[in-house]
C-alpha cells in the first residue's frame, strides 16, 4: 500500500524526498496574501466515542469544553491581529466531534472572527442526529450558521448497530428541519459497508432527501489502524459497482454532483471545506494551507490550551513545500470536486498545467479516467472509482500514519510520509 503512493509520489513530484513534517511553526502565518482562503474550526468534543470516526476528539465535559472555546477564541485573535483591517474569506466551517454540543459558545466564536475576517459565502456547522432539534438549530441560525451537516451514516437499523449508534427518530428530525431552515442540510452517510447492497443506500438517499436534506454526501468507510471498528472493508469489485450505481441513481433524478462523493437537489446546495485553494485553521487537530506550508494544530487538547494561553501557536507539525508539492496538493483536493480547470492551476502557479503534467493528464485520457472541453478535466465514472480507490491508499499510507502518531504524542520531532 505505501509502496504504491510512494511510487505515485516520487513520480509526480519527481523527487525520492518524502513529505518531511517537522515540529516548527511561524508565528506570524502568511494567510493575508492568500485568496480564495476558507476557514475551519474544530471542536473535539463528543457526548459517546463512535469505534468507526478517525477525527480527533474527546468526551465532552461543559468545564472543559469552556476552557477550549475560551482558548480557540484567543487563537483566533492572535492570528487575525496579524493582518490590518478584516480579510475577505470565502466560508467558515465548524468540525469535530460534535460542535453542536458547544451550540450557546458558537456565536462567541463567529464574532471573533468577524473581527477579523469578513465571511462571503457562508458559515456551515457539523450535527450529530441527537442535536437536530428546534432549540439548538434556531441557536446555530442566530449565531449565524447558514449551512449545516446531519452525520446520519445510515437509517438502516442493521448499520445502525454495527456503527453503535442509536435509530435516528425521522419525524422529529423533519419536523425541526421544516421549522427552522437553512441554505444548506447535508446529510452524510458511509457506502461499501459489509453487505451494503444498492437498495440500501438508495434508500438512505431517498429518505433524506424527503425530510429536508437538499445535499447529501457518501464517504466510503475507510479502515484506520487506531480506530476500534468491528467493520470489515468491502472487496474493491462490489465497492466499484455500487459506487457506479448509486452515481447513475443520483443523476438520473437530476441531482447535481458536486464532488466524488457529494450530490444536491438544488444548483445553490453545498458543503464542502475540502475544496478551497488555501484555508486557516482554528482548534485541537485544525489544519491550515497556504502557498507554501501546509501546517496542524497539535491534536491533544490540554497541550492546546496550555500553548494559546501563553500566547503562542499550538502548531505541532508544519511542512514547508516544494514548488511540485504544492501542485500535487492541489491538484489532488481540487479534483475531489471531480474536475480540474487548467486556467485555475495556471493562474495559482504561473505556469501552465500541460507544461507540468501534460504526459499524465494523456494518460489519463488514455485509460478513459478524464474526458477534456475547453481547457476542464472532468472525471469519468472510471476516473471517479479510481480516484476514490488511490484516496483510500493515500488515507492509510499517509493521514493513518500521521493521526496516529499525533493521538499519542502532542508535539512529536518528525514525521517522514
Amino acid at each position: 500500500m505505501s509502496f504504491i503512493t510512494s511510487l505515485t509520489r516520487m513520480w509526480l513530484t519527481r523527487t525520492t524526498k518524502p513529505f518531511t513534517f517537522k515540529n516548527e511553526y511561524d508565528q506570524i502565518l502568511p494567510f493575508a496574501e492568500c485568496e480564495n482562503l476558507g476557514l475551519y474550526v474544530h471542536t473535539p468534543f463528543c457526548k459517546s466515542i463512535c469505534n468507526f470516526c478517525p477525527y480527533c476528539k474527546v468526551r465532552y465535559s461543559a468545564e472543559l469544553c469552556d476552557r477550549y472555546i475560551d482558548a480557540l477564541i484567543k487563537e483566533i485573535h492572535i492570528v487575525g491581529s496579524q493582518h490590518t483591517g478584516r480579510k475577505k474569506v470565502t466560508s467558515l466551517y465548524f468540525g469535530g466531534g460534535t460542535p453542536a454540543l458547544a451550540a450557546n459558545r458558537i456565536k462567541d466564536i463567529v464574532d471573533a472572527l468577524n473581527d477579523h475576517f469578513i465571511i462571503t459565502e457562508g458559515i456551515g456547522l457539523e450535527l450529530h442526529p441527537d442535536n437536530v432539534n428546534v432549540e439548538v438549530l434556531q441557536t446555530l441560525k442566530k449565531a449565524g450558521v447558514t449551512k449545516i451537516s446531519i452525520g446520519i451514516q445510515s437509517f438502516c437499523d442493521k448499520y445502525q448497530k454495527i456503527l453503535g449508534r442509536k435509530k435516528v427518530d425521522t419525524a422529529e428530525m423533519m419536523s425541526a428541519l421544516a421549522a427552522v431552515p437553512f441554505e444548506t442540510v447535508s446529510m452524510d452517510f458511509i457506502f461499501a459497508l459489509p453487505e451494503q447492497t444498492y437498495d440500501d443506500l438508495k434508500s438512505d438517499i431517498d429518505t433524506a432527501f424527503s425530510l429536508g436534506a437538499n445535499h447529501i454526501a457518501i464517504y466510503p468507510f475507510i479502515d484506520f489502524t487506531f480506530t476500534e471498528s468491528p467493520v470489515s472493508t468491502m472487496p474493491k469489485k462490489e465497492k466499484r459497482e455500487l459506487l457506479d450505481a448509486i452515481t447513475q441513481y443520483c443523476l438520473g433524478k437530476g441531482y447535481s454532483r458536486n464532488s466524488i462523493w457529494t450530490f444536491s437537489s438544488e444548483l445553490d446546495a453545498n458543503y464542502s471545506s475540502m475544496t478551497r485553494d488555501n484555508f486557516l485553521g482554528f482548534g485541537c487537530s485544525a489544519t491550515s494551507l497556504f502557498k507554501g506550508q501546509f501546517k496542524i494544530n497539535t491534536f491533544d487538547v490540554e497541550s492546546y490550551c496550555e500553548r494559546v494561553r501563553s500566547g503562542n501557536l499550538a502548531t505541532s507539525l508544519t511542512i514547508r513545500f516544494t514548488k511540485r508539492q504544492r501542485m500535487i496538493y492541489w491538484l489532488f483536493w481540487t479534483a475531489y470536486s471531480t474536475r480540474v480547470n487548467a486556467r485555475d492551476f495556471e493562474k495559482f502557479f504561473g505556469v501552465p498545467l500541460r507544461k507540468m503534467y501534460g504526459f499524465e493528464l494523456w494518460i489519463a485520457k488514455r485509460l478513459g479516467f478524464i474526458n477534456e472541453h475547453d481547457g476542464t478535466y472532468e472525471m469519468t465514472l472510471k476516473g471517479a472509482f479510481y480516484y476514490h480507490y488511490y484516496e483510500n491508499f493515500y488515507t492509510l499510507s499517509y493521514i493513518d500514519k500521521m493521526w496516529g502518531i499525533m493521538r499519542k504524542e502532542a508535539f512529536p520531532e518528525q514525521i517522514k510520509l
